[in-house]
């Protein structure tokens, strides 16, 4: 949908988003500019990617110990976050 169209018809957008929790893609010139998806939807992509974020995290410290590197701490990083 363009964004002109969006913005002449934003209440039936948003609802559409919404009910079909389906992204609405808008565009402008034929190209991709934006989409207006549900927002539980959203909040539910960014806690699955801060999981998979946190996931990788560790995959690379387990790594980085298998590779001879010493892990660092709980002292440390208890004091490196002020928690200490």
């Amino acid at each position: 949908m363009t964004v002109s169209d969006a913005r002449a018809r934003l209440a039936d957008v948003v609802d559409a988003a919404r009910v079909q929790h389906d992204p609405v893609y808008l565009t402008r010139r034929g190209q991709r500019v934006a989409a207006v998806i549900d927002a539980d939807d959203l909040d539910r992509l960014i806690a699955a990617a801060e999981d998979l974020a946190d996931i990788e995290a560790a995959r690379a410290a387990r790594a980085e110990i298998a590779d001879g590197e010493a892990a660092i701490p709980w002292e440390q990083v208890k004091a490196d976050l002020g928690l200490a």
